[in-house]
């Protein structure tokens, strides 16, 4: 007998085939073979929103092949990755290749190892048809946000913008975190903090808390002052010391948005590049020694389920590894968030044996590090608590001649006890604590070495990283996991937000958009009317929801907004300072503003239709021809493609696909150009200077 497999990718294809015999063929699909076109809506709203598919643009000779495979073959299994989109592809497969849906053809793997894969093979069931009806109310429902919203902004903004139903609430919240921060009033604040010695020369830190009067708040240099005067020459003596322990637990294995989190704060890892390396390490990779090898479980998950054998495996090598100290008293189970969808495992090692060092070497950089993060974490995750001593001091500071009066200062630290899971992994949030306080004892006089009142000013909410943003939107229920890391390239490709540093800023552009959408479509930006539509998907999946009515009562309201706002912003433009030039209309004398038309950007001016001047949009790089030392600048072909030229054209005709450098040549003086690869080359004629490119740390910030 001959068996077909058909998974999405070549590299899953490839580790596949090592485990199943001869019998056996495994093919790609390369993701979906079909979706709807982007040409037009492709949805019949008033059919039921029948969805139109097509196949994909390049993929007809692979369905061609497919099909005869299929023809060939005894069996068809459809192993597609096991989650919503997984299954919506399989569906696309059976329905374009002719395959029986009532069959049991759909298998699933929730890691790509001997025992996966197996597992898999041997429980094969039909396509889900609810998880696909879920994962078409998601593509229609944000077809129809997309391609009716989208040209609604860009006609009262600029042409060629885009909104979406969870790119533009992710936007709102880094606009709206901006908003605080610039309506922030900062509130100034004075700490006081003495430096005190013990009889053994040991020396700690002790801040002020509070005096006969109470808990002490000092906000002015004044009060601060009088303090330190009031202080000057007083006796410190320990009143109490408390001490105690306290456990600190190992955090729960990953999930997809909290390895998102972690990489992007321990690894300074996009969600994006995350994602790709951690979809590279669950299709597999070839380990020496072992051949291909899938090293971590499927990474699109919100569940924190561990499989049985998997917990006895890290157990097993925890207490060979580390001693069984290092295990619990009793088993740890985590919980999963109320909605998590408890179709697969937390991201975890195939195989918890497998450290990180043993497979370093058949690993890029990359997969290393996620690796090993993954890996430390789950471990972790097993491990025995962190106890600590902790200690806390109160210290009262007072003069003989002062009566009752007395300032009480406090000091805590905590020491290691039992370094339990820490011995493997540390959290990245920042210990809060001093650190270990030297021994001290009740009634054990102190003397101050040094004094200090420091000024402090109330901080704004910080800005959004990416760790933060994914936080939110998961907190809020907006969106899935899987789709955090297209969110976020989506609204920086877009340029509603950029990046400086860590930081997600809105631009001037992201600014606009989402005022105007929280103007006239306040649901479409509102966290809490996004998350419903994101619980009804999951009611959907779970067949509990009929889809065509969910869209329905969406599209309903929807069309009624649209249109309202279409009257009222009837003869409204929104302009953009940013797009507002220096440049004068040389027929009215307005200044030009800047417009993106079919073929780019040009310059147009404001008093349109009174006046209709426009001319084109000249990019000026800075640099100086290097033939006739005319102004270099930015031109496109007929094409689009942006090339270098000479103002004087058609009198110089210097042209080059190489962007100015911004250098000078060292030789001769003339402007350097960057070739791909980063390379500087020199284009004056006879010069001939060239450098080679720079090697950099890749920084993915």
């Amino acid at each position: 007998m001959s068996k077909l497999v058909i998974v999405e990718s070549p590299a899953k294809a490839n580790t596949i085939k090592k485990y199943l015999g001869k019998e056996f063929d495994v093919v790609a699909s390369k993701g979906h073979i079909r979706d709807l076109p982007a040409a037009k809506l492709s949805v019949d709203v008033k059919n039921n929103f029948a969805p139109k598919y097509a196949l994909i643009k390049g993929k007809e000779k692979l369905v061609k092949e497919l099909k005869e495979k299929v023809e060939a073959s005894d069996a068809v299994y459809l192993a597609a990755d096991p989650d919503r989109e997984g299954e919506a592809i399989s569906w696309h497969l059976a329905t374009v290749l002719g395959l029986d849906l009532k069959q049991k053809n759909r298998v699933t793997f929730n890691e790509i190892t001997k025992t996966g894969i197996a597992n898999g093979m041997a429980s094969p069931k039909q396509v889900n048809l609810d998880l696909v009806n879920a994962q078409q109310a998601r593509r229609i429902l944000d077809r129809l946000v997309g391609y009716r919203l989208s040209p609604f902004v860009s006609q009262k903004i600029r042409r060629g913008l885009s909104a979406g139903r969870v790119q533009s609430v992710a936007v709102r919240l880094i606009v709206d975190r901006e908003n605080e921060i610039n309506a922030f009033n900062p509130e100034e604040y004075w700490i006081l903090e003495a430096k005190l010695a013990t009889a053994q020369r040991r020396v700690l830190t002790a801040t002020l808390y509070s005096d006969e009067n109470g808990k002490i708040k000092i906000t002015n240099k004044e009060q601060a002052d009088a303090y330190l005067a009031r202080l000057d020459g007083a006796e410190y003596e320990v009143k109490s010391v408390k001490k105690g322990t306290r456990k600190k637990n190992p955090a729960p294995p990953f999930i997809t948005s909290t390895l998102q989190q972690e990489a992007s704060r321990k690894l300074g890892f996009q969600a994006e590049r995350t994602m790709r390396t951690a979809q590279e390490l669950y299709e597999g990779v070839n380990v020496k020694g072992m051949g291909m090898l899938g090293l971590i479980t499927y990474m699109r998950t919100d569940s924190l389920r561990i499989s049985e054998e998997a917990r006895a495996a890290a157990t097993g090598y925890i207490a060979q590894a580390f001693g069984s100290e290092y295990l619990p008293e009793k088993p740890v189970y985590y919980k999963s968030r109320a909605n998590a969808q408890d179709g697969h495992e937390a991201i975890r090692p195939s195989v918890p044996s497998l450290t990180p060092e043993q497979v370093k070497d058949s690993l890029t950089s990359d997969q290393y590090k996620l690796y090993a993060l993954i890996w430390k974490r789950f471990m972790a995750s097993l491990m025995a608590s962190c106890v600590q001593n902790t200690v806390k001091a109160e210290i009262v500071a007072h003069k003989e001649n002062d009566g009752d009066k007395f300032c009480l200062f406090t000091a805590a630290g905590y020491s290691v006890k039992f370094d339990g899971f820490t011995k493997l992994y540390e959290l990245a949030e920042e210990e809060t604590d001093k650190g270990v306080l030297p021994e001290i004892k009740a009634d054990e006089k102190l003397k101050m070495r040094e004094l200090n009142a420091n000024q402090h000013f109330t901080q704004p909410p910080a800005r959004y990283t990416e760790a933060s943003l994914i936080k939110e939107l998961e907190e809020n229920g907006v969106g899935r996991p899987s789709t955090y890391a297209t969110i976020l390239s989506t609204i920086i490709k877009r340029g509603y937000i950029q990046r400086k540093s860590k930081q997600l800023v809105p631009t001037e552009l992201g600014v606009a958009i989402t005022g105007l959408l929280k103007d006239k479509f306040p649901k479409i930006v509102n966290t809490k009317f996004t998350a419903q539509l994101e619980t009804n998907l999951d009611h959907v999946g779970s067949g509990d929801v009929d889809y065509v009515k969910m869209l329905d009562e969406f599209y309903a309201d929807f069309e009624k907004t649209l249109d309202k706002a279409k009257s009222e912003m009837k003869n409204v433009k929104i302009q953009l300072e940013e797009d507002i030039t220096d440049i004068p209309c040389d027929k009215c004398g307005r200044m030009m503003v800047i417009k993106t038309g079919r073929f780019g950007r040009f310059l147009a001016c404001p008093g349109y239709p009174e006046c209709r001047n426009a001319k084109p949009l000249i990019v000026n790089t800075g640099a100086k021809c290097p033939d006739c030392g005319g102004e270099i600048i930015e031109r496109k072909s007929k094409k689009g493609h942006v090339f270098y030229g000479c103002s004087e054209w058609p009198k110089c005709n210097f042209m080059s696909w190489d962007a100015p450098a911004g250098k000078a040549c060292p030789d001769c003086g003339k402007s350097l150009f960057k070739k791909k690869g980063g390379k500087l080359v020199c284009m004056a004629k006879g010069c001939g200077y060239e450098k080679a490119a720079s090697k950099k740390k890749n920084d993915d910030e």
